[in-house]
């Protein structure tokens, strides 16, 4: 039996090992194709792949199973489970990876791309572009179509060239940025604040008028401190929670 083949991931020395890993394959399994195999590689395997010892394998799937997504059976194997939705917030303790999941698991459909001025907003972190390009996406449950966010992004004109629309309809920004451009990514800054659903809003996420929503801002960095994206994603108030843990 073909078994489900999860990305990559270059490990931050500084974070835990396990944390890191099981929001990379988090994020793996709610971006996968729809006919990706389901059942995953055994402990020692994935422990290989993700260059990790087999007991923080183990601690990295537990994680996941005490979240749904995955379930572990004795002499089969460990499987996917197909019907799983996100369950608890993702606890964000520094990771691009947990950006990643945040972000992946939805249907995101493009509603428009093309360059654009830079917005007098956004002014400030591309300083030497007159022009970006700019994506629109609406993302729904997988489950029900309900829409959940939608999402702009800002994005310098020499890395759009490279973004393929259909890789926008599968992955998060961050990841085709990091994973399919190949941007060395170095931090994201995060700002979530409370607003009222504006007309378009309300229109895209199937809301009332003024409606309590989440508005994240994502600032995305290189390794050399260049502005690569902003992001600005309008959640609805009932479908989103922001969790952030500080280890001491």
């Amino acid at each position: 039996m073909t078994a489900f083949a999860p990305d990559s991931l270059v490990l931050n020395r500084k974070l835990p090992l396990w944390y890191q890993v099981s929001q990379s394959l988090r994020a793996s399994i709610l971006g996968r194709r729809p006919d990706a195999p389901l059942r995953l590689p055994t402990e020692g395997q994935l422990a290989e792949h993700y260059g990790v010892s087999v007991l923080t394998m183990r601690q990295a799937l537990k994680e996941l199973e005490t979240e749904g997504l995955i379930s572990r059976h004795r002499r089969r194997g460990t499987f996917i489970e197909a019907a799983a939705q996100r369950g608890a917030p993702v606890r964000l303790l520094g990771s691009v990876d947990a950006i990643v999941a945040q972000q992946s698991g939805e249907a995101a459909t493009v509603l428009a791309h093309g360059p654009a001025p830079v917005p007098a907003e956004l002014a400030e972190h591309f300083p030497d572009l007159e022009e970006v390009v700019q994506y629109r996406r609406l993302r729904c449950d997988g489950s029900n179509g309900e829409p959940t966010n939608w999402a702009e992004n800002a994005v310098r004109p020499e890395l759009a060239e490279r973004i393929e629309i259909e890789d926008l309809t599968r992955w998060p920004m961050t990841k085709v940025l990091r994973d399919v451009v190949g941007v060395r990514i170095s931090r994201i800054t995060d700002t979530v604040e409370a607003r009222l659903a504006d007309p378009e809003t309300a229109r895209l996420l199937d809301v009332p008028l003024l409606s309590p929503i989440l508005h994240y801002t994502g600032v995305t960095y290189d390794d050399t401190g260049r502005v690569v994206d902003v992001a600005r994603i309008h959640y609805r108030g009932d479908r989103f929670s922001f969790t952030v843990t500080l280890e001491a």
